[in-house]
């Protein structure tokens, strides 16, 4: 029987902004207040001894948002990799960010590969942060690597196969996201990781990110621990093979 509790749980972190608007505030009070619901999040997955947490927390898209306010999540990109750092560390966490790092500034690259430095040998919760990222450039890149093998003759055509092409994304090294949570009631996965959401358990709530502490999180934990997860089988098969959840 397989475990209740998922090896990787991916998140859209969304509703920062209506959060805000809600309560008269600024759209950045609204991603300082997610920030804190991060952090719950991150505790929880540390103590349920989860294996890898996705968190989306900049796509390609976003740059078209009001420059000010990119500014704003910029930096505090920055700031949340210099005052977590040491934090992270201590809780044995491997923390790392994928997406499109070229458009970053020197001094934000240069923080997050510190903090991947500096946490690349921890054994616990794996962290991961997807800025710049976007699922179809995951894809798009990939293939560009595929390609220079075919360019250089190091790859045939006919040897393109799911595996290869899964051995060039963006968490290549680490299992597929068993569960998969969308805050502030918008029910669509929004070009995150689309390759790898093929049989990911969806879970969709109302509630802004700001508001989703622990407690939002155990609910949906219990709503995965209710899938029947079947891959492509019967029920009657997963029954017989032991991996009915």
């Amino acid at each position: 029987m397989t475990s209740n509790i998922p090896r990787h749980v991916a998140i859209i972190m969304d509703g920062n902004g209506r959060w805000a608007k809600k309560r008269h505030l600024p759209r950045v009070a609204g991603h300082k207040a997610g920030l804190e619901s991060a952090r719950e999040i991150v505790e929880s997955c540390v103590k349920k001894k989860i294996e890898v947490l996705t968190l989306f927390v900049f796509s390609s898209e976003n740059w078209q948002r009001p420059q000010d306010e990119v500014s704003y999540l910029m930096q505090l990109f920055f700031t949340i990799l210099e005052r977590d750092a040491k934090k992270l560390h201590e809780q044995n966490v491997q923390f790392r960010v994928v997406g499109d790092r070229s458009r970053f500034d020197d001094k934000l690259q240069d923080q997050i590969r510190k903090v991947e430095l500096l946490t690349v040998h921890n054994t616990g919760l794996k962290l991961i942060l997807a800025a710049n990222y976007g699922g179809r450039w995951d894809i798009t890149y990939a293939f560009q690597k595929i390609a220079e093998r075919l360019v250089n003759g190091k790859l045939k055509p006919r040897d393109i196969s799911e595996k290869t092409i899964q051995a060039e994304l963006s968490l290549s090294d680490l299992p597929d996201p068993d569960l998969f949570i969308r805050t502030s009631g918008e029910m669509r996965i929004s070009n995150f990781l689309m390759w790898q959401l093929a049989y990911t358990e969806l879970y969709f709530t109302d509630v802004y990110w700001p508001d989703f502490k622990a407690d939002e999180f155990e609910k949906a934990l219990e709503f995965y621990a209710k899938c029947e997860r079947r891959f492509g089988l019967t029920s009657e098969q997963l029954t017989e093979k032991g991996r009915v959840c």
